[in-house]
């Protein structure tokens, strides 16, 4: 199930970014922090009620803007109103109600989500100040208030939020479907995958609505193999904005890729590998999903010998956190290699699925450490005691150790870079716990 999305939108300097501050960054259950290489600061994962959803700050979006505050409020607005599930519309107490409040609100009135009006700079307890009520001239119902700087009022908010989120459901797909997100910026080819897919004589049982909005689930059937293919890249036709709408096709990856086995990371040959594209692969590796990166367009690419090996380098480099994701170069418009993309999706998914005996994995830690002495500082070495697997999608490895602190990054990954010539776990990240062996144990 795709987590609900909750969108904060209002004009400048009404608290938007300190409100997303203090649900991200204070203990309200915070998850993980922005996912994706560049940390824009523009989403977070939280968790209320243990219930995780998605918190975008839309005044982060659009720093270097010089349209007009109105302007702005109404891009704002429209990403809301196309991307979340729960809008919260923010005001200010102390400025009180301005004619772009009036104007925001008109169009969040016309939308079909739920919009909750939280008046931020209340920062007394008791009764709220006489002053707030005539924001109920918004037309948005209920007022709520907070302070956004103190924290007053914002557990409340997210109760109220919560009652807005989609009721949970199980997806109704058998578990031996591989679910495969087709994730990239607009034009990169998204749909004409799908399309070459859906035409060679594959069994498509059916085409329905996604559990997330605006995408489409495509069920086929190839040989024995079942995938389930999850496609975003309509949304940006249903949209009727037009400036910037490539940063927001990055907040409607999200879902697909939070449903997905596996991601196909669609690159445009033409354009090469762009700050969008790194943003959305840095999302699904953050996310532990295992990965395919399709260069798509490959036959619109002047060749000569070495083309390939060394665009496949240059890739490589661009998306260095992504080196375990095989690369594949195709044309969904002639379906050169198409058919490659689905024994990829297969090798990957069972990649990610691997398991190893701790017997076999403390094997090779003594061979890891007899080849390579781990760090020490201040005269204290590193000592790892032993090693064993804890889960699978990502493949995920508890190391218990004498102390944390000198488990340096750089023999985390020597670690990794064994485990990887040992098993493999092509095409998905592997990650690490480490935990400190009790002095009793």
């Amino acid at each position: 199930m795709a987590r609900p999305v909750v969108a904060i939108v209002g004009r400048p300097n009404v608290g938007k970014s300190t409100l997303f501050n203090y649900i991200a960054g204070r203990r309200i259950s915070i998850v993980e922090d922005t996912p994706g290489v560049t940390r824009d600061r523009i989403y977070a994962t939280a968790e209320w009620r243990n219930r995780k959803f998605t918190i975008i700050d839309t005044g982060g979006i659009e720093p270097y803007s010089e349209d007009i505050i109105l302007q702005q409020m109404r891009r704002q607005a429209e990403v809301a109103i196309h991307t979340a599930n729960v809008i919260v519309f923010m005001v200010d107490a102390k400025d009180g109600m301005t004619a772009s409040d009036k104007d925001v609100a008109a169009m969040l009135r016309k939308a079909s989500k739920p919009v909750l009006l939280v008046v931020n700079k209340v920062d007394r307890v008791g009764d709220p100040p006489p002053e707030i009520y005539e924001f109920y001239n918004l037309g948005l119902g209920e007022i709520l208030t907070v302070s956004s700087i103190h924290g007053l009022g914002i557990g409340d908010l997210l109760d109220k939020v919560f009652e807005h989120f989609p009721k949970e459901a199980d997806e109704e797909y058998d578990e031996d479907v591989i679910k495969v997100a087709v994730i990239g910026k607009p034009n990169a080819g998204k749909s004409s995958l799908i399309n070459q897919v859906i035409g060679e004589e594959r069994v498509i049982v059916s085409d329905m609505p996604g559990t997330t909005r605006d995408a489409i689930d495509t069920y086929v059937e190839s040989g024995e193999d079942k995938f389930l293919f999850i496609d975003t890249a309509g949304i940006r036709r249903k949209s009727k904005i037009i400036e910037s709408i490539e940063k927001y096709s990055i907040i409607r990856s999200w879902s697909a890729v939070e449903r997905a086995d596996v991601c196909l990371i669609m690159i445009d040959a033409v354009d090469g590998v762009t700050d969008q594209d790194t943003k959305i692969a840095g999302y699904a590796h953050d996310e532990g999903k295992a990965s395919i990166i399709v260069v798509n367009k490959w036959d619109l690419v002047e060749k000569e010998t070495g083309t390939l090996e060394e665009y496949r380098k240059v890739v490589l480099e661009k998306l260095g956190f992504m080196t375990y994701a095989p690369v594949i170069f195709i044309s969904a418009k002639t379906g050169q290699r198409v058919n490659r993309v689905f024994e990829l999706i297969k090798f990957v998914a069972n990649q990610a699925s691997i398991r190893i005996s701790t017997g076999m994995l403390n094997d090779l830690v003594s061979e890891a450490v007899a080849m390579v002495q781990p760090p020490s500082d201040k005269g204290k070495r590193l000592k790892i005691y032993y090693m064993t697997q804890s889960g699978i999608k990502p493949p995920t490895f508890v190391v218990f150790v004498n102390d944390m602190e000198l488990m340096h990054y750089s023999y985390e990954r020597y670690l990794e870079n064994h485990l990887r010539k040992s098993f493999g776990f092509e095409g998905t990240p592997v990650r690490f716990i480490v935990r400190e062996k009790d002095k009793g144990d």
